[in-house]
């Protein structure tokens, strides 16, 4: 789709808005609701869909995934709808630095797997759909959540330049490189041989 050229203003206010809608701590609003506690108490302390499974419960892990997801490709298609591709892709990437990077929680928000996998999805499916495969056969192989999102950030760019998405490259590297920053400690716990497995308690 062709990018249409928008003013500043109305790029800012679509990154206000995907801001905004990235920012919703999904996974600490479930837990409380749920009355499982608070998340930040729990395990790694992280407001993501992993942490949560580590309150035993498989319901609100699941529902957080498929709500930072969610947020993610709203906020792409929103702004799509709106405002073209242009204001869709600051849209997606402001979506990630909110779930991220959340003003309501002091900046200290989650990792970006589902926001980022909904993002790729509302972007392109065939994109969006390699990248979950990607996360599901690293997770499937190593037993670890963060390896499923190093293989599926690192599948993102050349599943975009095969499927002749350029217009979403810088967009795709740009995710990809918080999706690795975000999991510094991850990596090093891998390099380690102490990262834990999906569903251990921490």
């Amino acid at each position: 789709m062709p990018i249409i050229e928008h003013s500043a203003a109305v790029l800012l206010l679509w990154g206000l808005i995907g801001y905004l809608m990235g920012s919703i701590p999904f996974g600490m609003v479930l837990t409380r609701l749920m009355g499982l506690g608070n998340l930040r108490n729990i395990g790694s302390g992280n407001i993501g869909a992993t942490n949560v499974l580590r309150t035993g419960n498989k319901t609100a892990a699941a529902l957080t995934v498929l709500l930072d997801g969610g947020k993610g490709l709203a906020a792409v298609l929103l702004a799509r709808a709106f405002g073209g591709e242009d204001t869709a892709q600051i849209a997606g990437l402001m979506a990630m630095i909110g779930h991220c990077y959340p003003v309501w929680l002091r900046f200290a928000g989650g990792k970006g797997v589902a926001t980022f996998l909904g993002i790729l999805l509302a972007l392109s499916w065939p994109v969006g759909v390699g990248c979950c495969l990607a996360w599901l056969a690293g997770a499937l192989i190593s037993r670890i959540s963060s390896m499923g999102a190093l293989f599926a950030a690192a599948a993102s760019t050349p599943l975009m330049i095969f499927t002749g998405l350029p217009d979403g490259l810088f967009l795709g590297i740009a995710l990809t490189l918080i999706i690795f920053w975000r999991h510094r400690a991850n990596i090093s716990r891998i390099r380690a041989g102490t990262e834990p497995t999906i569903g251990q308690k921490t």
